[in-house]
């Protein structure tokens, strides 16, 4: 059962818990929404019996909802979104809309209404399940929302607990999706950290992060393609700031949990972009022994093949920048190039492709104006690269 309408159960009262410090720990999590679904449904099953009218909720395993990314559909009726870039796209009618969240209190998200993206909503999650507004007083009529996840996998999970529309309106078919798929697998300037940063703010301010405004989902739009993105802020090949790295982190469903595993056979991308080293070049002095460049090129090449072996039609796209890994006498961009050069003749790959971003002279992660330059840039090389 999917839709409560005014023929059904009606309910006026919205669940919402208060605002506090309270933080779920994920192994709850499910377990709690699947308690507060059922006291949702039990007070709108009360509601019919008292006869009044109220907001038709849509739960999450309807068919009408179109989901993107990496999303853990464990329990239908309670999906959870971790990455970047991740989003839920629904058309529905009536005047209003509302969603059911169930968040760590960190998480950031755009909304977008009837695709008005020169004035999104920022959602700034709350702890703990709580209805959010995200449109009234609209038109009576078909409309379309975009829940876009602008924040990494650090800020904690979110549940998707459902929309809720006026009384006796329903969700209308989707959008079709994209023929193209394009997958970014990188670290901080993949995810846009600091994107939204004025000079002299705090670069690592989350509230800040705004991955729609990232390089990769603007060169995505740009090209008309379904957007994945595996990135983490601070994650290298080799090292990262944290006791994890790409190899490692790469072929996961939940980003906290090793034993959480992506099926890769869901989605096949046309073309990956990897933007990794930037890390490296950072923290390579704290491994023991400090790498050679060959060890260095050993690394990035064993990356690689495992890229190649999970997409083996993809056009893969080896980058690097904008930040100073490319700067003037880094040798970065040459161990990208030395590996690329290499696996294209071991393996007579002819999909297999480098570029590189100009460092942007400045000591912080990229703005919103370099990182437009950067989508515009790697928009015109995969055009002519792939035919898109």
């Amino acid at each position: 059962m999917a839709n409560y309408s005014k023929d059904c159960c009606p309910m006026r009262l919205l669940f919402r818990t208060p605002h506090s410090a309270f933080r779920i720990r994920p192994m709850f999590l499910k377990p709690l929404i699947r308690v507060i679904m059922t006291a949702i449904t039990l007070s709108l099953f009360a509601a019919c019996e008292r006869g009044d009218e109220a907001p038709a909720l849509i739960l999450p395993d309807h068919p009408h909802i179109q989901y993107t990314g990496r999303i853990d559909f464990s329990d239908p009726r309670a999906p959870v979104l971790f990455w970047p870039g991740t989003s839920i796209v629904s058309r529905f009618e009536g005047t209003s809309l509302k969603v059911q969240l169930s968040d760590s209190g960190e998480s950031f998200y755009n909304v977008f209404i009837d695709g008005n993206e020169a004035a999104p909503l920022v959602l700034d999650c709350q702890p703990g399940m709580q209805v959010y507004e995200l449109a009234g007083g609209l038109e009576d009529g078909v409309h379309t929302v975009q829940l876009f996840r602008r924040t990494e996998d650090s800020t904690g999970p979110t549940v998707f607990g459902g929309w809720i529309l006026d009384p006796g309106k329903k969700l209308t078919s989707p959008p079709p999706r994209p023929e193209r798929r394009i997958e970014f697998i990188g670290n901080s300037i993949t995810c846009g950290m600091g994107n939204e940063c004025a000079p002299g703010e705090d670069n690592s301010d989350l509230s800040k992060e705004n991955n729609y405004l990232a390089y990769g989902a603007i060169t995505a739009r740009n090209l008309g393609a379904e957007y994945h993105c595996i990135a983490k802020s601070g994650i290298g090949i080799m090292i990262s700031w944290f006791d994890l790295i790409m190899p490692d982190f790469y072929d996961r469903l939940n980003p906290a949990n090793p034993a959480s595993k992506w099926d890769f056979s869901r989605w096949q991308p046309q073309v990956v972009v990897i933007n990794l080293f930037q890390n490296d070049s950072w923290l390579q002095d704290r491994l023991d022994p400090r790498p050679t460049p060959e060890e260095i090129i050993a690394h990035y090449r064993d990356f690689l093949g495992r890229v190649r072996g999970k997409y083996p039609e993809a056009h893969i796209f080896c980058t690097l920048g904008s930040m100073d890994a490319t700067r003037e006498g880094q040798p970065w961009p040459g161990y990208v190039q030395s590996t690329a050069d290499r696996f294209r003749a071991e393996h007579n790959d002819g999909r297999i492709y480098t570029h590189f971003f100009a460092y942007d002279q400045q000591p912080r992660h990229p703005d919103l104006a370099q990182h437009r330059r950067m989508a515009e840039e790697l928009t015109g090389v995969i055009r002519e690269k792939v035919g898109w």
